[in-house]
């Protein structure tokens, strides 16, 4: 699937078009995969939309994508044909400088992004350096696979960042794809840690009461304490102000978001150093993942048996589950079918 031009989807729903394209070839230390599965994630919305601007046009979207070895470039020693493979946000990076050989490689100043700084994985074949694809564990299927590339990912370092503790009190904000596996990983490293979700839709706070949750309320709710921490997995600002005023003393608010959207940013003119920052209130954002990061989560899952709710779709029907993203038709996450290899 190509997108040839950046639209809004409100006035364009339609924004990929389905196109014949060369096959690639791997270079040097490069494997070539035949994907099986693409996880779908907000991040497309946002590199169709501007906010997250492709590298050039066209190109392919996708940055959950699992599948099999093909063919090997010279010099690849990681893995062989026939493995299961996965390609998360993180493309490349340069493994020079300062942050890559000191285990930030998502700070990078040459990092580039699966989807949007190279071709991604809503195809039938993509070339990547074998040092930035990740193994798959064979207890996880390609659609169990698929959402915990970038959604389980990104909310693992959500968490990391986070660094909640036991018998404390910890918001989630949203309660999409990430948020829905987020949830399974506190219960598994922290079960005494009582989990608080704000969400928009009653859908998503029943999903949540379902997941564990132990309070759900709106967005603009107000929880009975106040939180040590707050993950906001939301793609708008108010949730920002929101989650600041109901930190604790001394509280942290992680943004999970690689863009947040234009349409409601007029609310920062809101925010009030007294109500919404003082106390010594934290706010960390993260930027991208690290390929260690995903490697970590895939076992974590294993281990905790942590399973997305997935909705498959077939890879022609792309634009439909991007929109149904975009207006807020989420459970769980959402998957592209491309082949059954």
């Amino acid at each position: 699937m190509l997108l040839k031009k950046v639209v809004d989807m409100d006035q364009d729903p339609q924004p990929l078009v389905l196109s014949e394209v060369p096959k690639p070839e791997p270079g040097e230390k490069e494997i070539l995969l035949k994907l099986n599965v693409c996880g779908v994630c907000h991040t497309e919305i946002d590199e169709i939309e501007g906010r997250a601007m492709p590298a050039f046009f066209p190109i392919i979207p996708g940055h959950q994508g699992v599948g099999r070895v093909e063919k090997c470039g010279s010099g690849c020693t990681k893995f062989k044909p026939g493995d299961k493979v996965g390609v998360a946000w993180i493309f490349s990076a340069c493994q020079k400088c300062h942050f890559c050989t000191s285990g930030m490689e998502n700070l990078c100043e040459n990092f580039k992004a699966s989807g949007r700084d190279a071709h991604g994985a809503y195809a039938e074949y993509m070339c990547i350096r074998e040092d930035f694809a990740v193994g798959i564990p064979k207890k996880l299927n390609d659609l169990q696979a698929a959402p915990l590339l970038c959604a389980g990912a990104i909310g693992y370092r959500s968490v990391r960042l986070a660094a909640p503790k036991d018998h404390e009190n910890i918001g989630l904000m949203g309660f999409g794809a990430s948020a829905h596996l987020v949830i399974k990983m506190l219960r598994h490293l922290h079960p005494s840690l009582a989990i608080y979700v704000f969400s928009r839709t009653k859908e998503e706070r029943e999903f949540a009461r379902e997941c564990g949750a132990s309070w759900t309320g709106d967005i603009d709710g107000q929880p009975p304490v106040k939180l040590q921490s707050i993950i906001d997995t939301t793609p708008a600002w108010k949730p920002v102000l929101e989650s600041l005023k109901n930190l604790q003393r001394g509280g942290r608010l992680v943004i999970n978001a690689i863009r947040k959207e234009n349409t409601d940013r007029d609310i920062l003119t809101k925010i009030s150093y007294q109500d919404h920052l003082w106390l010594e209130k934290e706010i960390k954002t993260v930027a991208n993942i690290t390929t260690m990061d995903v490697s970590e989560f895939l076992q974590l899952a294993v281990k905790a048996g942590i399973s997305p709710t997935v909705t498959e779709y077939p890879l022609i029907n792309a634009n439909e589950a991007l929109l149904e993203i975009k207006q807020k038709k989420i459970k769980g996450a959402k998957v592209l079918r491309i082949s059954n290899s």
